[in-house]
């Protein structure tokens, strides 16, 4: 059941965002897994555990690490994403944010990946509810992020935003005109800079 918060927000996500996904599980595997042979295909169950408050994000992009892998693998979430995660207040300093059964050599083959695309998302939601939250319920703009995200990463980054209640602007430079200082000057007047991008832009 999708968070109140935060619902169906994965289907703001593109046809490709699993091939994105796949190819990080790649960058980190090229070529055999020694540690794979050690542990075999063995049904374990893992648990995710919160160790820092914040905002959980990313868990679309967690799910397919382990279904990339192929073999079974299911996540089962404790808390929805969208949701804040107090492991400060918590018994032990920590919360279990979710599990994850399969063969033990798939679950330690997809953990890093996971967990990265995982810990970055919750950061910049946590960020975006932050800064969203500094803003006078009467205000009426948005509170929107930039386009200086991680190459290769920018699906998650922008997603996590949505997540974190704030606006994600410009998605990529293809995504609105916008004409900087730089723009002007190499073009040498704004109404230079204007009529040539309408040539463009329409």
């Amino acid at each position: 059941e999708a968070s109140q918060k935060t619902p169906a927000m994965r289907a703001v996500l593109p046809p490709h965002w699993r091939d994105d996904v796949a190819r990080w599980v790649r960058d980190d595997v090229p070529s055999v897994d020694v540690g794979g042979l050690v542990v075999g295909d063995r049904v374990v169950t893992a648990t995710l555990w919160g160790k820092s408050d914040g905002v959980l994000a990313g868990v679309p992009f967690f799910e397919w690490t382990f279904e990339a892998l192929g073999g079974g693998c299911t996540v089962e979430w404790l808390v929805d994403e969208g949701a804040r995660v107090e492991a400060s207040t918590a018994p032990g300093g920590k919360v279990a944010v979710a599990t994850v059964t399969g063969p033990a050599r798939l679950l330690l083959l997809g953990e890093r990946t996971a967990l990265n695309t995982l810990a970055r998302a919750s950061g910049v939601a946590t960020a975006a509810r932050t800064a969203r939250a500094a803003v006078p319920a009467t205000w009426r703009g948005a509170v929107a992020g930039t386009r200086k995200t991680t190459p290769g990463f920018r699906i998650v980054e922008k997603y996590a935003l949505l997540v974190g209640g704030c606006a994600t602007h410009r998605l990529d430079l293809s995504q609105m005109v916008m004409l900087k200082d730089n723009h002007v000057w190499a073009a040498g007047s704004i109404a230079e800079a204007c009529r040539v991008a309408k040539t463009g832009a329409g």
